[in-house]
């Protein structure tokens, strides 16, 4: 078994390397593969079928899963966006929104729904979850900032039922990532070049 302080190591190593070369993505090349990966997205049943879509606003250059997000409302859909709670690390709550416009700004420069329109935690249910990560590897592991902002949100009853897909520039895509036992995976990665099902 992996000692915990080189285990540790290694994925502080991976994000660094990871957030480098995002950051030194252009405008350009992160709107062409947001385009890519929201077409990519809405070819899978789980998207098509969803009445909830809990969703994210990209920072440093993520996959913008605004266009997917746009896209929801206009079909439709419920959309739910993260709230990373006051004074509790790691934990997020959810808010629903009816336009992208009605956020504000929160916690680590993220856009959130305001703190009026973040639910119980029964009330809501979402059908499929847009997972951001610094990585993720051909099983579907994801590599985050550490937080466990998105472990703690997987592992809840409300979002035991959804289909989870983590977006994703192609070069986050690895073979493999050190996992931990709490570490929850994705069901779909796409890329700009690429779907990886892990779970139908």
């Amino acid at each position: 078994m992996q000692p915990s302080a080189a285990f540790d190591a290694d994925k502080a190593a991976l994000r660094r390397a990871m957030l480098a070369r995002r950051l030194a993505l252009s405008p350009e090349a992160v709107a062409r593969a947001s385009v890519a990966v929201a077409a990519r997205l809405w070819e899978l049943p789980a998207a098509v079928a969803a009445r909830e879509v809990l969703a994210y606003l990209p920072v440093k250059n993520e996959i913008d899963a605004a266009l997917i997000a746009r896209e929801a409302l206009a079909r439709g859909k419920r959309l739910l966006l993260p709230r990373c709670r006051p004074h509790a690390p790691g934990l997020l709550d959810i808010g629903c929104v009816a336009c992208l416009e009605d956020v504000v700004p929160g916690r680590f420069g993220l856009l959130e729904p305001r703190e009026e329109a973040c639910l119980a935690p029964d009330a809501f249910a979402p059908d499929l979850i847009l997972v951001p990560g610094l990585a993720f590897d051909l099983a579907g592991a994801r590599l985050g900032f550490g937080g466990g902002y998105y472990d703690r949100l997987l592992a809840r009853p409300a979002t035991a039922g959804a289909f989870t897909a983590g977006l994703a520039h192609d070069f986050q895509l690895v073979p493999h990532l050190p996992t931990q036992a709490w570490d929850r995976p994705v069901d779909a990665v796409l890329t700009e070049l690429r779907t990886r099902l892990v779970r139908a």
